[in-house]
């Protein structure tokens, strides 16, 4: 495997951009620290619930992460994980809260990550994510998996342990690979899944399975969701994608058949596009483009040459 460069990128993968945030993994299990660090009217904090934040425009037009002194915070006692710190000293905190807080001025609006995404500056995104992805697993792995007690989190919100077996378990990450599959015309595979509406299409994605290379991985997917064979395999980039739990692992891939044969489970239809019937089926609305803040956007950006159409987050 190889290393594929962008050398037309202008921007970085969505999630991915440098958030200024030091996670302070060391300070997890120091309570007296945590609890310094809460009390601190410096400290800000954000309620995270279902997946979702409070998100709002300033009058300068940019749009930020709500966040208040953790003073102002609502009351919760187990869950409330500790995010990190900036170059100032600010600690972040985020609450898991069955519902968001009303605001009294009613400018705020709920937001999840795939328009807040796009909209918030890369510190609000990084938190965000890791808020996110603490909140899905703290919800679906509230009791320990080899003895099926009810577990109790530790670590500011990064570890559940059982109190009568002492397993501890962390939060998971499933690696998943994502590609851009060209031919040796040049043309795109794009894929359309079963449960997609007409007209969505996007790169084809997979999860790596036990004993498994993501090389591997990404030949197999391919084969066994359009019957196509996968020669060359190149990396791109990461993007973490908590929708509820997976790293995406993006490559270009080169292939060495043409031979469309979709596996109807997963996929539903699948077509080559050159770059001129792409762009076509783009005006005339006869393929919807992915969501920009996906890693599969900007693969398919990548070998577009230039950016997608936008699509409406709703």
């Amino acid at each position: 495997m190889t290393t594929w460069t962008d050398h037309t990128a202008d921007r970085p993968i969505s999630l991915t951009a440098p958030s200024g945030i030091d996670r302070a993994a060391h300070h997890r299990l120091d309570e007296a620290w945590l609890a310094a660090a809460w009390s601190h009217p410096d400290t800000r904090c954000f309620v995270v619930s279902g997946g979702q934040v409070l998100i709002d425009e300033t009058p300068e037009g940019r749009t930020e992460l709500v966040m208040t002194p953790s003073f102002e915070a609502p009351l919760t006692e187990a869950h409330r994980y500790f995010l990190g710190t900036d170059e100032d000293g600010v600690s972040y905190f985020a609450l898991q809260k069955d519902a968001l807080p009303g605001r009294i001025d009613q400018s705020a609006r709920p937001a999840g990550l795939r328009e807040a995404g796009l909209l918030l500056s890369p510190r609000d995104v990084g938190l965000m994510v890791h808020a996110v992805g603490l909140e899905n697993w703290q919800r679906t792995h509230r009791f320990c998996s080899r003895c099926g007690e009810r577990t109790v989190i530790a670590a500011a919100g990064h570890i559940r342990r059982c109190p009568a077996c002492g397993a501890e378990h962390y939060p998971r990450t499933d690696p998943a690979v994502i590609m851009a599959v060209t031919d040796e015309d040049d043309r795109i595979l794009l894929g359309r899944q079963v449960h997609w509406p007409e007209g969505r299409f996007s790169t084809l994605a997979g999860f790596v399975e036990p004993g498994e290379s993501i090389e591997h991985a990404v030949r197999r997917e391919v084969f066994e969701e359009a019957g196509i064979t996968v020669g060359p395999v190149e990396y791109v980039a990461s993007q973490p994608w908590p929708f509820p739990s997976s790293l995406m692992l993006g490559f270009m891939a080169r292939a060495t058949s043409t031979e469309i044969n979709v596996d109807g489970d997963e996929i539903h239809e699948a077509r080559w596009f050159s770059r001129d019937e792409l762009g076509a089926a783009f005006d005339s609305g006869d393929v919807l483009p992915p969501y920009g803040i996906s890693i599969a956007a900007r693969l398919i950006e990548m070998w577009y040459g230039k950016p997608l159409p936008t699509r409406s987050f709703v």
